[in-house]
């Protein structure tokens, strides 16, 4: 199987990101990734957001999905992202939540009765988070960039071995094949 480079967590002009969508899927096509997940804010999103998402482009696969707040404790952010019948729900840095780690194992475990998690970043803004990248959250971890601007793309992502199809993708995440990598 090929290995592929994704990126799970990317903002565009569609919330608050500074490059338009396809502008997002040009830098992440210059950069060699495979896939890329544009995961723009829920309460910033236009009400066309889900058609201004491309698909795809020069063979990277794009997934539309929504960053959701949850209200936990604060607020936290979880991914939605869509395949064509799967749905990935990742939650996002931990690292930048004021919380300790039995808290926000606490918050995660509330979370997830809210939203199906499947998995939690171990990065934020692109820099690995190593205290999260532990057992004791017991989830897969990934790794993401959460770019809002282009110098902000290609810091994070995760490898999967796996075919090029969007709900193979999400299933092999669900089942913690995908690797945390970081430039």
């Amino acid at each position: 199987m090929p290995r592929l480079r994704g990126a799970l967590h990317n903002h565009s002009t569609l919330s608050d990101g500074e490059l338009s969508p396809e502008q997002v899927v040009k830098r992440y096509t210059e950069l060699g990734f495979d896939f890329l997940a544009i995961t723009d804010h829920d309460y910033l999103l236009r009400p066309d957001w889900r058609e201004n998402v491309p698909t795809s482009n020069n063979g990277l696969l794009v997934f539309a999905g929504i960053e959701l707040t949850i209200f936990e404790r604060g607020y936290v952010h979880v991914s939605q992202i869509f395949g064509e019948h799967e749905q990935l729900h990742i939650f996002n840095h931990p690292g930048e939540y004021d919380y300790s780690l039995k808290q926000l194992i606490e918050i995660i475990e509330a979370v997830s009765h809210k939203y199906p998690l499947d998995a939690v970043e171990v990065s934020a803004k692109g820099f690995y988070t190593p205290e999260y990248d532990t057992s004791e959250i017991p989830y897969p971890k990934v790794a993401s960039d959460d770019s809002h601007t282009s110098f902000g793309c290609g810091r994070a992502w995760v490898e999967i071995d796996c075919v090029r199809d969007r709900d193979e993708i999400i299933r092999a995440i669900k089942r913690g094949e995908a690797k945390p990598c970081f430039s």
